[in-house]
């Protein structure tokens, strides 16, 4: 049995897990955000439920985060909650809370999720994309994630990588500002308000991502043409990452992935331009859509805790 958590900038959602399929949420508790003995206390609070509902100390803490453990620092790059943003957060929580903690961003564990019990089960090698608020992923192979000590694979959003032309035909396309502090990521023109951006740009209207899908959805030409550019962009990046994985299979979360016209759309043009060509889709939308930070975060806790159990 493992304690494992869901920690956003808004929520802590926390839960005991027996196993993947087996996963018993307790009520979800505000994030403190600049106190982090308020932070370990919310933390404990829940181990402590966790140890009466079962009637034995969990074997370990895991947590899904919203941000990054850097691999070469071992601090945590969390923006939006900044009392563990900087710290060396496993070790801290490790004395804090007095049991082994594994860490892992949100998209590995989203990817995770989708791997141990997805839309990617019996896939050896799993790439999954986040299309949101930002574009994110994350990598597992034989049910192992890449970031196993964390760090920045996956992120396929971020580099200097955006065509300058897209769209049939081509029609220029600035190279936006990203968050990152580069120029030309994917993350800065196809994450939901890139679209925004670059509908923007091509045919100087205003409108939210959501409308601009579902006018695409019913016919219109302006947003067909936003789409048209949207998706070549997308597709040329991310037919690299599959030839250069091997992946077999794209379960896709994040607000976009809402609208399947589109995830289907994203699976047709990239399956042209990769080198393994399949007859069948391999962009598919995610299947653990309610809690898959809960999901990913079990899955990683209940495997660290089998492989110290073995040795």
């Amino acid at each position: 049995m493992i304690v494992c958590f869901d920690i956003g900038g808004t929520a802590i959602k926390g839960a005991v897990a027996y196993s993947a399929d087996d996963i018993r949420p307790f009520l979800r508790q505000p994030t403190p955000l600049h106190d982090f003995e308020a932070f370990v206390a919310t933390l404990a609070a829940v181990i402590t439920e966790a140890e009466t509902q079962a009637g034995k100390r969990p074997d370990c803490v895991a947590l899904s985060i919203a941000g990054v453990i850097d691999p070469d620092t071992a601090k945590a790059v969390v923006a939006n909650i900044p009392c563990v943003h900087g710290r060396l957060l496993q070790a801290d929580l490790e004395r804090a809370l007095g049991l082994p903690v594994v860490i892992a961003n949100d998209a590995d564990c989203f990817v995770l999720a989708e791997a141990g019990i997805g839309a990617a089960r019996g896939h050896r090698v799993v790439f999954g994309i986040i299309l949101g608020t930002g574009v994110g992923g994350g990598l597992v192979i034989d049910g192992k994630l890449i970031n196993s000590a964390g760090g920045f694979a996956g992120e396929w959003g971020h580099g200097p990588v955006q065509a300058n032309e897209a769209g049939t035909p081509p029609v220029r396309v600035p190279r936006f500002q990203c968050g990152c502090g580069q120029v030309g990521c994917i993350d800065a023109v196809c994450s939901a308000r890139g679209l925004e951006k670059l509908h923007r740009e091509l045919h100087g209207e205003i409108k939210t991502s959501e409308d601009i899908l579902a006018d695409w959805q019913t016919g219109d030409a302006t947003a067909a043409r936003t789409l048209d550019v949207y998706i070549d962009i997308l597709t040329d990046a991310l037919s690299l990452v599959v030839n250069v994985t091997g992946t077999t299979i794209l379960p896709v979360g994040g607000g976009l992935s809402n609208v399947p016209a589109l995830i289907s759309a994203i699976d047709v043009a990239l399956r042209r331009r990769i080198l393994r060509k399949f007859a069948h889709p391999i962009v598919v939308p995610a299947t653990c859509r309610v809690e898959p930070g809960l999901i990913g975060a079990a899955i990683l806790g209940l495997g660290f805790a089998a492989e110290h159990r073995e040795t």
